[in-house]
């Protein structure tokens, strides 16, 4: 497949490149980009296509108007708590886990329904443009089985975990010991193993996944950490991926007060240094392929540990508001080097998909520097009013991609990387919110109307503006699929 128009990706950070006479050439078999080049003239793109030997293949030129963008990445969502969107925001997050979480995750006990509810899942979020999803499961062994099958089947990416919980649950939803969580864990990673025949380059892999550390006793984590080492050891011999581990941390004021409770005279080889990072450090959680959810309430002593373990941030502004949390001081983090992605942690967060995490990023970071004094270094992402469009896009593509490990597969365009993207199409069925007319993509030849279009594609667009979804270059979902 080959592709000519424009095209807007991160490259860093800071920078967001807007490329308007673009040509990606894509491997129908594989899926990756093995030739990317621009500027090309109109009158150019045939003659380029055929001195390369590419005549025999589909050649689509985008109309003004249309462009490429990376596909996007939410590195937290909770699969079984989708039913749930919008519910509950009377309640703070202990209280809510209690009374709408953990009823409604009890239902998935029963596989048939998994299945029903997890193929809508799944299909939902790959229409938003997510072509990346973190997925929590349930405690359920077969119903979290059922959700790898199905992300595989609808050709999603996707890291998939059974989620670990022994302790401190409703004694109709809670596993019997540490000892059966663990076992359960292994059998879900075989399974989504057996998915595929290439260990390196699997869509659908595993992740080890800590509820949080409240509903984990101290016996279950310092196992899941030993788990995650063996699978780091097996995946060196045969060639494979470093396992990934994701967990909650640092949500709630109550959350946090309960952890540093119950873990306080927990006995592990590290001692604990008195933070709630701490609790996940000392039984060996923390590392370069850890996700953390919200992170809204972080020490000092916690911003360093995760500098110091490359950890990761899952920033999901919606769910911090929507729970009342909090605000994440993210360009703290992203000053330090730590990687951030954006997610939607549905149900928590009341709304699906990654557009509105990019807007909500945004307004967080406003209301942080209303009310915290700027950083004094020069240059700093602190410094800054708020989070740029640059840093919030970034997060959402190239950062998320490297918070999953995947930075250099996926998250923009680039030779060799695999072509997970959107087809954004600013002059058809667009929701009632983006304003454009007949003609203001200008003349042909004009670039000027890329930037402006982007940015309202992402302050106002929604699915109806998605006419094309691709994971791995396989058309999976659009309004045009």
């Amino acid at each position: 497949m080959i592709i000519y128009g424009p095209f807007v990706h991160s490259v860093s950070l800071s920078e967001i490149e807007y490329v308007h006479r673009g040509l990606l050439r894509i491997n129908d078999e594989d899926g990756t980009i093995t030739h990317i080049e621009s500027p090309v003239e109109p009158a150019d793109v045939e003659k380029l296509v055929q001195s390369n030997g590419w005549g025999g293949e589909v050649l689509r030129r985008l109309r003004r108007g249309q462009f490429l963008s990376p596909g996007f990445i939410d590195t937290h969502t909770h699969a079984p708590q989708y039913p749930n969107n919008g519910i509950g925001s009377q309640y703070e997050l202990l209280d809510w886990l209690d009374n709408v979480t953990f009823p409604g995750e009890a239902k998935f006990k029963d596989v048939d329904y998994a299945r029903k509810i997890y193929k809508e899942v799944v299909s939902r979020t790959l229409s938003l443009g997510t072509t990346t999803s973190c997925y929590y499961g349930t405690l359920y062994l077969e119903s979290t089985k059922a959700l790898a099958d199905i992300c595989a089947e609808l050709h999603q990416r996707a890291f998939v975990g059974k989620c670990n919980m022994d302790s401190n649950c409703p004694p109709e939803y809670i596993e019997p010991s540490a000892s059966a969580s663990i076992e359960e864990t292994r059998s879900l990673i075989t399974h989504i193993q057996s998915l595929s025949p290439s260990p390196a380059d699997a869509l659908v892999r595993p992740i080890i996944t800590p509820r949080f550390a409240i509903s984990c006793s101290p016996e279950l984590l310092r196992g899941l950490g030993e788990l995650a080492k063996e699978e780091d050891t097996r995946a060196t011999k045969v060639g494979g991926y470093k396992m990934a581990i994701q967990t909650h941390m640092g949500e709630n004021a109550g959350e946090i007060a309960f952890t540093k409770q119950l873990f306080k005279d927990a006995k592990a080889e590290k001692p604990w240094d008195g933070t709630y990072a701490g609790v996940y450090d000392r039984f060996g959680l923390l590392g370069e392929r850890t996700i953390l959810a919200h992170c809204v309430h972080l020490e000092e002593k916690e911003l360093q540990l995760l500098q110091s373990t490359k950890s990761g941030i899952s920033h999901c502004p919606i769910s911090n508001f929507h729970l009342r949390s909090g605000c994440a001081r993210i360009a703290e983090a992203l000053d330090r080097g730590i990687k951030v992605g954006l997610g939607s942690d549905c149900g928590g967060g009341n709304e699906a998909g990654i557009l509105p995490q990019i807007r909500a990023a945004m307004n967080t970071s406003k209301m942080v520097g209303m009310y915290l004094p700027a950083s004094s270094n020069p240059g700093s992402i602190s410094q800054q009013t708020h989070l740029s469009l640059s840093n919030t896009f970034h997060m959402a593509t190239l950062g998320g991609a490297a918070l999953c490990g995947l930075q250099d597969v996926i998250g923009n365009f680039k030779k060799g990387k695999q072509f997970d993207a959107l087809l954004v199409d600013l002059t058809g069925k667009r929701g009632p919110g983006v304003w454009w007319t007949a003609g203001e993509e200008g003349e042909e030849g004009d670039a000027s109307w890329l930037e402006s279009g982007f940015e309202r594609f992402i302050f106002t667009g929604d699915d109806r503006s998605i006419s094309n979804v691709w994971v791995r270059g396989k058309l999976v979902g659009g309004t045009d699929a």
